[in-house]
């Protein structure tokens, strides 16, 4: 039997299958009001139908200054919720969990509003010098992320995942090329993770659903955020009560300042998952270029990883799963209507 299609558990949430649709940003927004729209709709609907386990909707914004672009999801309005809940329910019904990345872009935003990073370090000259957040600053971007999972929980989303990876806000503080503070979220590891375990601690605090978090495991710059760093933030997040890690890697720097940046090839980022997976028990997410049914049982049988993340592969092809379905010879799962392409 095929382990790409037998189901696992986040939390008490049991997902059809190990196929993962990971956050990715569409830009399809329209009006600068952060609301999904009919694309959205149909776009995650279609996957859904297409026979993807987990779904999780792409970076959505806890606050306005939190988008990357103008065009980006938001859940920082209850205004909002109606919208989230429609693309929720369209999606659920062909039979995929639904669940939501919740974000702030920190000095990567290009909106036309100030920036807020953990220090006055621009991303690059393309970008614009962001404001070194205060501490009410910290203690407004923790309320409006426990604000946002209770609206995703309220819009019907089963899982939440944080956004701690690819050179956003939360990932910066991480970052000691990136954070130069020196009060309780600067210097130390310690010190420098304490806004993501603060983040993951009231997320959960505030609603019962499963909370993950997807982290960037290596930022691809010597000295800075390595591979070990995360392996030991996956234990502490692990013992706070994350449902899972989502691992990815990079978007730290401008790639003009990266001195350890991989090539990028099919599963360049598996052995960050597989080094997390052997060190926690909780359910490890791989992605990165993983393109085929074959990759992804290749993975899952190698302990690399619990579940596969497709990304380009399913902006491709939306049906990916009922393809793979008949690669691994699980035809009997494909949907009705569709058994005759296999």
């Amino acid at each position: 039997m095929s382990k790409l299609f037998t189901p696992f558990k986040i939390g008490d949430i049991e997902i059809k299958n190990r196929i993962v649709m990971p956050p990715m940003c569409m830009y399809k927004v329209k009006g600068d009001n952060g609301l999904p729209r009919c694309f959205h709709k149909l776009h995650y609907a279609a996957r859904s139908l297409g026979g993807v386990g987990l779904i999780i909707v792409e970076a959505t914004a806890v606050e306005p200054r939190g988008r990357i672009t103008h065009s980006d999801l938001g859940l920082w309005s209850d205004e909002q919720i109606e919208e989230h809940a429609n693309l929720v329910k369209d999606c659920a019904k062909y039979g995929a969990k639904i669940a939501i990345q919740l974000a702030h872009a920190g000095r990567k935003s290009t909106c036309d509003s100030q920036s807020i990073a953990p220090s006055a370090i621009k991303f690059s000259d393309d970008y614009k010098i962001p404001k070194e957040m205060s501490m009410d600053d910290i203690k407004d971007l923790k309320q409006n992320f426990k604000n946002a999972a209770i609206r995703a929980q309220k819009a019907g989303y089963e899982i939440i995942e944080i956004h701690a990876a690819h050179g956003y806000l939360i990932s910066e503080f991480l970052s000691p090329s990136i954070n130069n503070r020196s009060d309780q979220y600067g210097g130390s590891f310690e010190n420098r993770t304490r806004l993501l375990r603060e983040i993951l601690t009231d997320v959960k605090n505030a609603v019962n659903i499963p909370v993950g978090v997807r982290i960037s495991a290596d930022s691809w710059l010597n000295k800075d955020w390595k591979l070990d760093d995360s392996v030991k933030l996956s234990c502490e997040l692990e013992n706070l009560g994350a449902a899972y890690i989502h691992v990815s890697s990079g978007g730290f720097f401008d790639t003009k300042e990266l001195d350890n940046m991989p090539k990028f090839l099919p599963l360049y980022q598996a052995d960050y998952a597989k080094a997390i997976k052997e060190s926690v028990k909780i359910p490890v997410i791989a992605v990165g270029m993983i393109t085929t049914a074959s990759q992804g049982e290749a993975l899952l049988m190698g302990n690399v990883c619990d579940a596969v993340a497709y990304g380009r592969e399913l902006i491709r092809n939306p049906n990916f799963a009922q393809l793979a379905m008949s690669e691994l010879g699980r035809e009997d799962l494909v949907e009705k209507p569709y058994q005759r392409a296999f």
